[in-house]
């Protein structure tokens, strides 16, 4: 051989459980199998495969079952959303349930497909330990992402109405986006209200201009001259009231998650003081009540580029107990912004980051593109960075270190968020090697240069 042996650590595909079950979810029903010992026969396993109802008492009555049969886990494989309540019951039944992604669970090419030989399929690697549970936020996280995903979707349609309104008005040759940088604030809604209501003379609309959109008065007027119509004025008020009531109903859940946000550090917060800091000793408990004024959404909120409704996205996404991500690796390979390593013989190359959470991976984009432009460590960072990797690559590598700071405050509630400051990768230079670049690079240009030391 031409290399020596390697040996590798893989102690979490080493365990066989004796007796397991697994689901193959679809919508009305679930497949269900059971993998145990023969009692009638040592060495052999017996299967059983039966279909259960995917509705509230036949799962309770499962697992009524599963626990007097000593099943010790129960695989679901995460079909859309059929897989809830299977999770949520049999969990509740106080079952050890692991939700695995179905794209890991595949079944071997070339062999028919139906739900009972998956569910045979799930059950055999359940029982060898060849399979990874994904993350499944507890209860109250849960109901916070619930909100949080709601908002972020309204706010969304409500965008998606003031861009038809532009539209709108683009059709009637209205040019007010093209002076007024927001054609709904405080003027621009005015102008907007005098429209609908039959006001066409643009020196009236102009007049109605209101801080520093007011110096731009001869503009507004040659952009409000146009033929806008009365069909143009009973659409804008249709849209105008739909982005009012969707305005209305995101400050609704707004203030919604603002009373849950503050009810979860009695309980869920507190309870990550168990976990080990990242410098391997326990929390002190003294540290802790001196913390209980800085509950986790404002201590991330202190991050260069994080707004409060960003750090409640956050904490929705991820929760607050990071046992689920023992490292700030697993929590970056989770969320997907560190790029897949591909092998094949010599080549080494560095693949795609992949999906991973769209509403983590938008809110932790949109942070790392305002942190770009501060005066900080992670600003410095992106600048370093988009010289010789792009805009796109710099800030992924910009939100991956967001993320582990993110670890780093949620695995130590006592923490808090201290900036390197843009000065970091410059204090860390090795003079001497820097030096000997611009030389190399001052006599290629044709230079003789003598170094005389600054006093």
């Amino acid at each position: 051989m031409s290399t020596e042996p390697v040996v590798v650590a893989d102690a979490e595909h080493e365990e066989t459980v004796e007796r397991v079950a697994a689901v193959d979810v679809a919508k009305a029903t679930g497949k269900v199998c059971t993998r145990q010992p023969d009692p009638d026969h040592r060495g052999r396993r017996v299967t059983r495969v039966w279909e259960v109802p995917a509705t509230t008492n036949a799962i309770i009555e499962l697992g009524d079952h599963l626990l007097v049969e000593g099943v010790e886990r129960v695989v679901v494989e995460s079909t859309s959303d059929y897989w809830r309540p299977f999770v949520y019951l049999l969990g509740a039944a106080g079952l050890t349930v692991w939700l695995v992604n179905a794209r890991e669970v595949k079944n071997v090419p070339g062999r028919p497909k139906t739900d009972k030989i998956d569910a045979i399929w799930l059950a055999k690697l359940n029982e060898r330990g060849m399979l990874r549970p994904s993350f499944v936020p507890p209860a109250q996280i849960r109901e916070l992402r619930d909100y949080t995903r709601l908002r972020s979707d309204l706010t969304a349609e409500r965008a998606r109405h003031k861009q038809r309104l532009e539209k709108l008005l683009e059709d009637a040759l209205i040019k007010l986006s093209t002076v007024a940088s927001d054609i709904f604030g405080a003027s621009g809604r005015a102008m907007l209200e005098a429209l609908i209501a039959g006001h066409r003379d643009p020196h009236q609309l102009a007049d109605l201009a209101k801080g520093k959109l007011r110096i731009k008065h001869a503009a507004l007027i040659e952009a409000l001259t146009g033929r806008f119509d009365d069909h143009h004025a009973e659409i804008a008020r249709m849209l105008l009231d739909q982005v009012d009531a969707l305005q209305a109903q995101i400050d609704k859940i707004t203030a919604r998650i603002d009373q849950l946000i503050t009810a979860i550090p009695e309980s869920l917060e507190a309870g990550s003081t168990t976990t080990t800091s990242p410098g391997g000793t326990g929390s002190d408990p003294a540290r802790w009540e001196a913390s209980q004024y800085y509950p986790a959404s404002q201590r991330l909120a202190e991050i260069p580029g994080i707004g409060p409704k960003a750090a409640q996205v956050i904490i929705a996404e991820i929760g607050l107990d990071m046992r689920q991500f023992p490292t700030a690796k697993h929590l970056v390979s989770w969320a997907k912004l560190s790029p897949r390593t591909i092998q094949s013989g010599p080549r080494n190359r560095s693949g795609q980051t992949g999906k991973g959470n769209p509403y983590l991976k938008s809110i932790l984009g949109e942070a790392a593109a305002a942190a770009s432009r501060t005066n900080t460590f992670l600003g410095e960072r992106y600048r370093r960075l988009v010289k010789r990797r792009g805009k796109l690559k710099a800030l992924v590598a910009v939100a991956r270190s967001i993320l582990v700071i993110i670890w780093q405050l949620l695995t130590d509630p006592t923490a808090r968020f201290h900036d390197l400051g843009p000065g970091y990768y410059n204090n860390r230079i090795d003079k001497n090697r820097k030096t000997r670049n611009h030389l190399r690079q001052l006599q290629a240009l044709g230079y003789h240069v003598t170094l005389t030391p600054a006093i």
